[in-house]
């Protein structure tokens, strides 16, 4: 694109300075003949008067000298009564253009030898027709139009020059952010995510940058959403994996329960693999939008009525409290269901059984809180089992479930709290704002289960209420 500019402005310029050159080359050239004529005319009619008053050659040669001609110039008288033909000067022109001329009455030019010559007539006294003859040598003629063309020519010269070097500088500016884009784009193309392009330019191209990015944006954001949906996926299928190895545990003895828990193992490995291969991406659950979302008490009942065989079979005491009415939340019932799955299902791997736990579901003015509660040994790092990926490695966990949970709340507005629960282990706290306000940012460190200052006052008091199992 930059040489296809600079050919065209090369080639338009070029037919500019041509057009206007040109003609003006020939008119500086008529108009140096013009002049040099002109002077020849001057001297022919000084010598004129002279010719008209007397032929005498000592005077005539007087007249001719004062002219300034000298040798340039020549008088021609022919032949009259009483009177013989006179010549002055060297003699250019042919009799016959001289002849001419008295035949005619009116001057003209003759091309003679180094030259041209100036033919004029002069009416003499006794009636004869003489002619002046002034010669103009080619060097007249053509004196300062060399140098009118070389000052046009280097002109000229210079325009295309400047013309080639504006296009070069238009074709640079426009063929970088271009080149920059197919950079970028061979970049997105071989993996690099991050590859972004500087919007300049023209407006096509800064446009062209714009559309871009907002292309790789979304690039990015889908395959994060492959990811997390990946990920999600795969922790999902850890409750049905739950059950299964609960399930194969209590086969007792023999080939075929020894195969089954085997195969449970390995397939909660597999699981286990995906998930922590799927790489970190940034929240993506989002909010149920207005006047969509579930009931919390209907999902907390319904997850509670899965949950509580397994407890029966491990002989967990449980609870559910303030899930006897409806409280509409704004979030899918699918994103919730399997929150609390996360959450009941590390309370069942992660506690021994027998270990007691609770589900709580508080429901303010502004905000509903979900608790979660167990009697187990408890989290020894709260912030290290929220960060996504960081579980151990010993203990089969990977740390998304927590981050689940984590999302579906700042999707809110809320957030997720890890503390210790009344009945001696862990409690998980998850704030759901029903506004979608932003809440203010937590303080690092803060590892108790509520602050109190962040539950409305009516949610208090049925917060405090219902801590410990009856």
């Amino acid at each position: 694109m930059r040489w296809a500019l600079v050919k065209v402005s090369l080639a338009v310029t070029a037919m500019v300075v041509v057009a206007f050159a040109v003609p003006l080359g020939l008119v500086i050239r008529e108009m140096a003949r013009d002049r040099a004529f002109a002077g020849a005319e001057r001297e022919a009619a000084a010598v004129a008067p002279a010719l008209s008053i007397t032929t005498d050659r000592d005077q005539l040669e007087r007249v001719v000298a004062s002219a300034g001609s000298g040798a340039a110039m020549a008088v021609h008288i022919p032949a009259g009564a009483g009177s013989e033909a006179l010549e002055l000067g060297q003699r250019r022109a042919s009799d016959e253009d001289i002849a001419a001329v008295r035949e005619l009455g009116r001057a003209s030019t003759s091309t003679v030898s180094g030259g041209s010559a100036l033919l004029q007539p002069v009416a003499l006294s006794s009636g004869e027709i003489a002619v002046v003859e002034v010669f103009v040598p080619e060097s007249e003629v053509t004196n300062g139009v060399g140098t009118a063309w070389a000052v046009l020519a280097a002109v000229g010269v210079a325009l295309i020059l400047g013309s080639v070097a504006v296009a070069d500088r238009l074709g640079v500016r426009m063929v970088r952010p271009a080149q920059r884009l197919v950079e970028g784009a061979h970049e997105l193309g071989e993996g690099k995510l991050g590859a972004r392009v500087r919007e300049e330019g023209p407006t096509e191209l800064r446009l062209a940058a714009v559309a871009f990015n907002s292309m790789a944006d979304q690039v990015v954001q889908l395959l994060a959403n492959e990811r997390e949906l990946a990920a999600d996926l795969s922790h999902r299928l850890r409750t049905p994996l739950t059950v299964l190895r609960l399930n194969a545990a209590s086969l007792g003895d023999g080939p075929a329960a020894e195969q089954t828990r085997a195969a449970v193992e390995q397939l909660e490995r597999e699981v286990d693999t995906i998930i922590r291969t799927a790489r970190d991406a940034k929240p993506q659950t989002a909010a149920a939008g207005p006047g969509a979302g579930c009931d919390a008490a209907e999902v907390v009942r319904e997850r509670m009525a899965f949950w509580s065989a397994l407890a029966e079979d491990e002989g967990r005491k449980w609870r559910v409290a303030g899930a006897d009415r409806p409280v509409r939340i704004p979030v899918a019932r699918a994103d919730l269901a399997a929150a609390l799955d996360a959450l009941l299902g590390n309370v069942f791997r992660h506690t021994p059984e027998g270990t007691a736990f609770a589900v709580d579901v508080h429901n303010g003015e502004d905000a509903v809180i979900v608790l979660v509660s167990d009697a187990g040994p408890g989290i020894p790092d709260p912030e290290a089992a929220m960060a996504r990926g960081r579980g151990s490695g010993s203990d089969g966990s990977t740390g998304l479930g927590l981050d689940i949970v984590r999302r579906l709340a700042e999707a809110t507005g809320g957030d997720v709290r890890i503390g210790s629960s009344v009945l001696g282990g862990t409690e998980v706290r998850v704030w759901i704002q029903l506004d979608g306000r932003e809440r203010a940012p937590r303080r690092r460190g803060h590892r108790g289960s509520v602050r109190r200052r962040r539950v409305p006052g009516r949610l208090a008091g049925s917060f405090n209420r219902s801590r410990s199992l009856p």
